[in-house]
């Protein structure tokens, strides 16, 4: 069996170096021109579900870095004044494990055969062992061993398959040809975010972590990043194959805006300190002391699943099918969710002892389900984080 992922983003990694494990031929595409040409380097918080999917997938001589680089997390998620005094709760505390996206990708891009520069333009379903539309062979169980072909731009060769995998985020090209019905809705939310290195001052905000700090009309969110051990050093100590970027501690902050609000003229960075006058000094601090290369607006966009597409060798993982809103806490651990439970529907097709169709149809039947209740969740979670004007 061969299987093309399309993303490379960390649900379609994971799923690759599940199948990998596996003994299953495996491909990935990226449109990007490089892996590192956009930064992807925001904190996440791992639930169990995630992070036993991540365990499930990654090589288990692995598992002893994973532990190195996550963290323990647990947040009272308080509501503040901007002079950081407590005003109110948004809910029960709330524990898991904290990791760096951009230590985790690379520890997921490793022995991967990544193709950059790769962006889809089409796909063909062949049915047929030679690859030719037609009659053909049949699989393990009894199914016709249907084909994929994707297509990319620029001239790249095409790429056949047995299965392809749409994990090309929000915005699927895969998507848009297989279920065109279904497309992102923008919630009108946006939000800056960005990232400062961690130092005793800021360490000092701990009972901000994982707290909203509402302003006028905008809202601050703050949440710590601490390795224990740094991920470089836990690479080389703990698995001398990977390598992982020299990241230290570090304080993620984001800031909600008005809705469909713009930075006009203004970069992140001073977007922010525009509408934090007067705050805490220790927040107005942190905002100054940003890295400016790694802030950015964001738009809170979501993906519901809706109708089921037609059986066949081409499927949707994480943000293609189920995008979710960020104060959801769930859309990473979601597609790494998927991703486990692909790899676990796929083992037996791969051995023939399964059809592939039947892997790939129970797979969606499982991920549809909870896929679509994470993003309705997300979407209730959003209006708390939403800080309302306190003036006319």
């Amino acid at each position: 069996m061969r299987v093309s992922v399309i993303g490379a983003g960390l649900g379609g990694l994971c799923l690759a170096q599940g199948l990998r494990g596996a003994g299953i031929d495996v491909d990935v595409y990226e449109r990007d021109p490089a892996i590192t040409a956009r930064f992807q380097g925001y904190r996440l918080v791992l639930s169990p579900t995630g992070f036993e999917a991540l365990h499930g997938c990654l090589p288990p001589r692995w598992h002893p870095l994973l532990d190195a680089i996550v963290d323990d997390t647990r947040v009272e998620r308080l509501v503040l004044d901007t002079r950081l005094n407590k005003v109110g709760e948004l809910g029960p505390a709330r524990s898991g494990l904290v990791v760096d996206r951009h230590v985790l990708r690379h520890l997921l891009l490793t022995g991967l055969d990544v193709h950059t520069g790769a962006a889809l333009t089409g796909y063909d379903v062949l049915n047929g062992e030679d690859g030719k539309n037609g009659k053909g062979g049949k699989d393990g169980k009894g199914d016709e061993a249907a084909k994929v072909q994707a297509h990319f731009a620029q001239g790249a060769s095409p790429a056949p398959a047995d299965l392809l995998v749409g994990a090309d985020g929000v915005n699927s090209a895969v998507r848009a040809l297989l279920t065109p019905q279904t497309v992102p809705t923008d919630t009108g939310v946006r939000f800056v975010i960005g990232r400062t290195p961690m130092t005793e001052r800021f360490a000092a905000l701990s009972h901000a972590w994982g707290a909203k700090i509402a302003g006028d009309g905008v809202s601050l969110l703050l949440g710590a990043m601490r390795f224990r051990i740094p991920p470089k050093q836990a690479a080389e100590e703990l698995a001398p194959e990977v390598t992982l970027p020299d990241t230290g501690d570090y304080v993620r902050w984001a800031m909600i805006l008005p809705p469909n609000s713009s930075l006009g003229e203004q970069n992140p960075q001073q977007a922010v300190l525009s509408r934090i006058k007067g705050w805490h000094p220790d927040l107005q601090a942190l905002i100054e002391q940003a890295d400016t290369d790694n802030s950015t607006l964001l738009s809170i966009r979501v993906v519901e699943p809706r109708e089921r597409w037609a059986p066949g060798p081409v499927t949707l993982l994480g943000d293609a099918i189920h995008a979710t809103s960020p104060t959801g806490g769930n859309g990473a651990n979601t597609a790494l969710r998927d991703a486990d439970l692909l790899r676990r529907c796929l083992i037996p097709a791969a051995a023939g002892t399964r059809g592939l169709l039947d892997a790939v149809g129970d797979y969606e039947t499982q991920m549809l389900e909870y896929g679509a209740e994470a993003v309705r969740f997300s979407l209730e979670a959003l209006p708390a984080y939403v800080a309302k004007p306190q003036s006319v």
